[in-house]
C-alpha cells in the first residue's frame, strides 16, 4: 500500500511529465545516482545508468527545440501523446518504491502493483491533453510568437514540479491547482476570442445585408 507522500510524489512526478516527458525522469536518475534523495526500488535501477541518462539528456535536447517551433509543436505533441503517458507511468512507478517493483511479474499484479503505473498514465495523459489543446490557443493568439515562451514556461514548471515532488511533495497541492488555473484560463480566453470572432462575422454581415439593400433602392 502506498503511503501519502508517496503517492503525492508520483502524482508530482507524472503530471510534470504530462507535460515534458523527459524531465521528471532525467531528474528521478540524477538524484537515484548522485544523492540519497531517491532511492529507486529493485526492477527500476536503469533510470540510473549511465547511459540511460544520456539518452534522457539527448531526447530532452530534441524536445526543448521541437516544442518551440510553431506548427512542429503540434506534430511534437501528436506524437508526445504515446510519449508522455508511458513516462509518467514510468516516473510514478520509480517513485512509489517497494509497491512498483517487478521483479516478480506474479506480485505485479496479485498485489495491484500495477495501480502506480497505470495512474501515472492517466496523470501524464490528461495533462498532456490539457497543454496539447491550450498551445493552439496560445499561438492563434500570438501569431505564433507565443509558442516558446509557453513551451519554456512549461520546461521550467515541470523542473520545479518534478523537484518539489521529490524533496518537498506536500507542495505539489499548490503545483496542480496553479496548473489546472491556467489552463481554466486560456480555456476562458478561447471562448472569449471565439465569441468576438463571432460577433465580428456578424457585424461584417449586417454591414453587407445593408449595403445590398442600398443598391436595390
Amino acid at each position: 500500500m502506498l503511503g501519502f507522500v508517496e503517492i503525492l510524489t508520483g502524482i508530482g512526478l507524472a503530471t510534470s511529465a504530462g507535460l515534458n516527458a523527459y524531465i521528471p525522469l532525467l531528474m528521478i536518475g540524477l538524484l537515484a545516482r548522485f544523492t540519497s534523495l531517491m532511492d529507486l526500488p529493485t526492477g527500476w535501477q536503469w533510470l540510473e545508468n549511465g547511459w540511460t541518462l544520456t539518452i534522457l539528456v539527448l531526447l530532452l535536447i530534441v524536445e526543448f527545440v521541437a516544442d518551440k517551433i510553431p506548427l512542429v509543436d503540434h506534430a511534437n505533441d501528436v506524437i508526445q501523446t504515446f510519449v508522455r503517458p508511458t513516462a509518467g507511468g514510468l516516473a510514478f512507478g520509480a517513485a512509489s518504491a517497494p509497491s512498483a517493483t517487478v521483479s516478480d511479474p506474479g506480485n505485479f499484479f496479485s498485489k495491484h502493483q500495477w495501480v502506480a503505473i497505470a495512474a501515472g498514465v492517466i496523470i501524464s495523459l490528461i495533462v498532456h491533453g490539457m497543454k496539447a489543446a491550450s498551445r493552439p490557443v496560445i499561438n492563434a493568439s500570438t501569431a505564433g510568437f507565443g509558442a516558446p515562451v509557453a513551451s519554456t514556461a512549461e520546461d521550467i514548471f515541470s523542473t520545479l514540479m518534478s523537484a518539489v515532488a521529490i524533496i518537498l511533495p506536500f507542495l505539489i497541492i499548490f503545483f496542480i491547482a496553479g496548473l489546472i488555473a491556467a489552463f481554466v484560463a486560456l480555456r476562458r480566453r478561447r471562448r472569449r476570442r471565439k465569441a468576438l470572432k463571432a460577433e465580428q462575422r456578424a457585424m461584417r454581415a449586417r454591414a453587407q445585408d445593408g449595403q445590398t439593400l442600398d443598391l436595390w433602392r
